[in-house]
């Protein structure tokens, strides 16, 4: 969709951070999602370039409250975050 790359970085940051909440919410308390599944939200099958800015927005996210970002089931620090991560509520 080359449309979405002429927009401006934080409308798509915008976007990712409103999919991320919707689909957390959506699967409640005490599960998780995987990043990607936000990348596909916003892009369909063309959603692997979209992970640094949908681990970018999760932190964003997590940073003011609103998710948590977990790696091997426990609440991490989204400020030192590396690895594989699932997102889900606080």
């Amino acid at each position: 969709m080359a449309e979405d790359q002429d927009r401006p970085e934080g409308d798509l940051d915008d976007r990712l951070a409103a999919h991320i909440l919707r689909l957390v919410k959506d699967c409640g308390p005490g599960k998780t999602i995987c990043p990607s599944e936000a990348a596909r939200a916003e892009r369909g099958d063309d959603w692997r370039s979209l992970m640094k800015p949908v681990r970018r927005a999760a932190q964003k996210l997590a940073r003011d409250g609103h998710i948590a970002i977990y790696r091997k089931g426990k609440p991490v620090d989204p400020k030192t975050v590396k690895g594989v991560i699932r997102l889900g509520l606080p």
